[in-house]
């Protein structure tokens, strides 16, 4: 079987899945197709410029015939796909020991929410990162998110594309690892990538000014109360505190640095690492954040 013969299939294999994949030049992550200012106006075009996410495709004949021209590596729109892909990425400092890699990190933040990390279907990257793929709500529009999650976890949602397992470029292959199907996304991560809503009306000034008072005071004992905790306790007591304090992030009366810089030093003091407090810290505020848009005025 010759490259393009092989790498046609792995475009087939896809699109049987339901996935729409488009050719990325031969050996690279890069699209295949021209871009706006190159556009001849014909074809898929002839109604004006169509970008690699429109044009993105399942129909088995196009693949055929893209695929016959040459050996493109093979892209997925996981937008148009229904698809969000985490990328669990691999420090490329490899000599520092406070950066966890994407799927240390991942699986914390699994167990944190009380799960265990998804049986779904998974790709290795060329970079020996992994991609984990999951069907995402009917009628919910995700975006990409770059370290939203958590240092070394960003995800691909419409906007965005994965390469496909099959490809191959000097750093590597794609290779598909396990799980013959995408799982939904886990309700726990949904509601930190989910646009939270506008609140509906603004609180008066003496609310305001009562809540934000009450914040530094909050403030003060949850950091005390991270920094003397015992040991064997130390990180849930940081993940408390960042949940607690989250909503006056969310409120606007804590800035989100100082309340990061606070807990940072009452978890390093606890004895936690610098990596365990930033990445306990950075998913359990985005989680507060996210599910305390609305003001509590009771």
């Amino acid at each position: 079987m010759t490259d393009s013969e092989r790498l046609m299939r792995a475009a087939l294999d896809a699109a049987e899945r339901g996935w729409h994949v488009f050719p990325l030049r031969p050996g690279t992550k890069r699209p295949a197709l021209h871009g706006e200012q190159r556009c001849p106006g014909t074809g898929p075009c002839s109604d004006g410029h169509r970008k690699w996410e429109q044009r993105a495709t399942t129909d088995p004949d196009r693949i055929r015939a893209t695929w016959a021209r040459a050996p493109f590596n093979v892209g997925i729109a996981t937008g148009p796909s229904g698809l969000l892909v985490v990328d669990l990425d691999v420090p490329k400092d490899k000599s520092s020991s406070d950066t966890s890699d994407g799927m240390t990190t991942f699986a914390a933040l699994c167990e944190r929410a009380g799960h265990a990390v998804p049986a779904t279907y998974r790709t290795r990257t060329a970079s020996g990162g992994e991609h984990l793929y999951f069907t995402a709500p009917p009628g919910v529009r995700l975006s990409n998110t770059a370290r939203t999650v958590a240092a070394s976890v960003d995800t691909r949602a419409w906007g965005g594309y994965v390469v496909a397992a099959g490809s191959t470029t000097p750093a590597g292959d794609y290779e598909a690892l396990c799980g013959p199907e995408a799982a939904t996304v886990p309700g726990w991560l949904l509601s930190i990538l989910r646009p939270a809503p506008r609140p509906s009306e603004a609180p008066s000034a003496a609310i305001m000014g009562q809540s934000r008072r009450y914040a530094d005071v909050a403030l003060t004992r949850e950091a005390q109360n991270v920094a003397r905790a015992a040991h064997g306790g130390r990180e849930a007591a940081l993940f408390r505190a960042a949940r607690a304090l989250g909503r006056f992030v969310a409120w606007g009366d804590l800035p989100r640095h100082r309340v990061e810089q606070a807990l940072q030093e009452a978890g390093e003091a606890a004895g936690l690492t610098v990596a365990e407090c930033r990445s306990t810290l950075r998913s359990a505020l985005n989680w507060s954040i996210a599910h305390n848009q609305r003001r509590r005025t009771a």
